[in-house]
């Protein structure tokens, strides 16, 4: 049973938007990219993870906090008799163990070993249980879920779970005899309460309203070639096609994340689409889609 699916965070919606309307630095680009990538590779998994028939609760993407220190868990999943952490990664490429380091074989970069995050979440997670007056066996695993990925000089005694190995993993727990109770059933309701959805971890570019390129993109390409006919808003790069409103309203979530201490205005919206449509046509979607709040010349608009 899912109780808690998976979205993209704050941090990856952002950096799409950013990457979309200035020029990102290259160690910018690097951590973009990586999180769209690990966001690939935890929906890949979360599809395979569909399978399990037993009963257990999943929780995904959860963000806890524990004697003043946070911790992140990509899917946790509730069993009987025991509480898996998983952490899914989706590295690509051939990479090396070499003193408690891994490495890619291609580049020598060095990533952060895995196995120091994973168990550091797990200490946590069982600090977490033992204030909440829980007692359950954590197991914590590392997967790794992409295909092309192979892993050199990794001992058996790594917590490892590799691409070749994630089907028998999910069909071994389909093995093992799962019914919950109503103690599991409050500890899963428990966690997900305490989930935070403020990240510290979270790492922007600095960025100001000026800088950033106004305009709608298209929804396919993302070029800002774009031009209305009639309700409809096409692309001259791609073909693309897509509803005014749709992208009126598309562009508002953007302003509004990346703007969040900025009122969303009939103008502050105009401005931000810089497109051949009225304010009366902006004013009209927002007031159907957002709660008005103010009169005349003060009204904004909220979700």
């Amino acid at each position: 049973m899912l109780l808690k699916s998976r979205l993209e965070s704050n941090e990856l919606l952002a950096l799409r938007y950013l990457s979309r309307r200035m020029e990102l630095t290259e160690k910018e680009k690097y951590h973009y990219l990586n999180l769209e990538k690990g966001y690939e590779g935890e929906l890949q998994f979360d599809l395979l993870a569909k399978s399990l028939k037993e009963e257990r609760y999943i929780i995904n993407d959860l963000l806890l906090e524990v004697n003043n220190n946070f911790f992140q868990i990509d899917c946790l999943m509730i069993s009987q008799g025991v509480i898996h952490i998983l952490d899914i990664k989706n590295y690509h490429g051939d990479c090396y163990f070499e003193a408690n380091k891994l490495y890619s074989v291609a580049t020598k970069r060095e990533y952060k070993n895995p196995i120091d995050q994973l168990n550091r979440s797990a200490n946590l997670f069982r600090q977490f249980l033992q204030n909440l007056r829980q007692n359950f066996l954590v197991e914590a695993s590392v997967i790794f879920i992409n295909p092309e990925f192979t892993l050199y000089h990794a001992s058996m005694d790594k917590p490892f779970i590799f691409p070749t190995q994630v089907n028998r993993f999910l069909e071994d727990l389909n093995k093992t005899p799962s019914k919950l109770n109503e103690s599991h059933k409050k500890l899963a309701q428990s966690i997900v309460s305490l989930h935070k959805t403020e990240n510290p971890f979270t790492s922007l570019p600095k960025y100001n309203y000026e800088q950033l390129h106004k305009g709608i993109y298209c929804n396919t390409c993302k070029s800002f070639k774009v031009y209305k006919k009639n309700n409809i808003l096409l692309c001259s790069n791609c073909g693309g096609k897509e509803k005014i409103e749709t992208a009126i309203l598309r562009s508002a979530r953007e302003f509004m994340l990346l703007f969040p201490e900025q009122k969303v205005t009939t103008q502050s919206i105009y401005d931000w689409c810089n497109l051949d449509v009225s304010k009366r046509t902006i004013c009209r979607i927002l007031k159907k889609n957002y709660t008005t709040i103010g009169s005349t010349n003060n009204t904004y608009y909220q979700c």
